[in-house]
């Protein structure tokens, strides 16, 4: 598959996820714009308001449950449209980019242990979308990382050793 058919197949999943979730904002009478880019090998869609996010965070969830509801949604009304699985990534009111400096930074912390101690750390439970952002700023930082657990208690360990 050449670079500009992944990119094109990419689109095409961000347009159908689109979709589903313009219908769903019409079913629920709530407004908010939609973005689809490609990132990283994979779609991404925001669901963005110009105005307060408070109709929109309803669809985050406290903790992002509802996000990652959506997100698994949208994934599959991808999968109807194109035939093929999705790693579509869906954000709704910048939760899931604040999240990531959050994340970033809890992950900073635990390297400083770890550099400190010279001893593995575990961290929190986390999602998958979480456990990603943790080991990419581990791998970075030149260190090691594991996922251990089984949903809902996987977790990230960080190592001394990369």
């Amino acid at each position: 598959m050449t670079e500009s058919k992944n990119v094109s197949g990419l689109e095409a999943e961000g347009d159908a996820a689109a979709d589903f979730l313009e219908e769903l904002l019409d079913i629920l009478d709530m407004d908010g714009d939609i973005d689809i880019s490609v990132e990283a090998g994979r779609a991404k869609v925001a669901v963005v308001s110009e105005g307060p996010h408070q109709d929109l965070k309803r669809l985050v969830g406290p903790e992002g449950e509802v996000l990652d509801a959506l997100q698994d949604l949208a994934r599959l009304a991808v999968q109807s449209e194109t035939g093929e699985m999705s790693r579509l990534m869906l954000d709704i009111a910048d939760f899931r980019a604040g999240r990531r400096e959050r994340l970033a930074e809890q992950a900073r912390e635990t390297i400083a242990k770890v550099r400190e101690t010279g001893e593995s750390v575990a961290m929190p439970a986390m999602n998958a979308f979480e456990r990603k952002v943790v080991h990419d700023v581990v791998l970075e930082a030149g260190l090691g990382s594991e996922s251990e657990g089984e949903d809902p208690d996987r977790h990230v360990v960080v190592s001394p050793k990369a």
